[in-house]
């Protein structure tokens, strides 16, 4: 009966980390999807306003 207990204390544990970690997934997930949003609305505007530049080879920065 006691390795049963253990059993179930064990498993109970698991499931509340878990939780925890859903819960905190879902809070990022929720931040990322507003973020997201916001950069497609910006970039929406732009394209709209016609503020997209066009890098030409030679104005490249070296990083490219």
């Amino acid at each position: 009966m006691s390795r049963l207990e253990e059993q179930i204390a064990h498993l109970t544990r698991a499931v509340d980390d878990m939780s925890e970690i859903v819960t905190r997934q879902e809070a990022e997930i929720v931040t990322l999807n507003r973020r997201v949003y916001m950069l497609m609305q910006r970039e929406g505007e732009r394209d709209a306003s016609g503020g997209g530049a066009v890098l030409l080879d030679d104005e490249r920065p070296p990083h490219y």
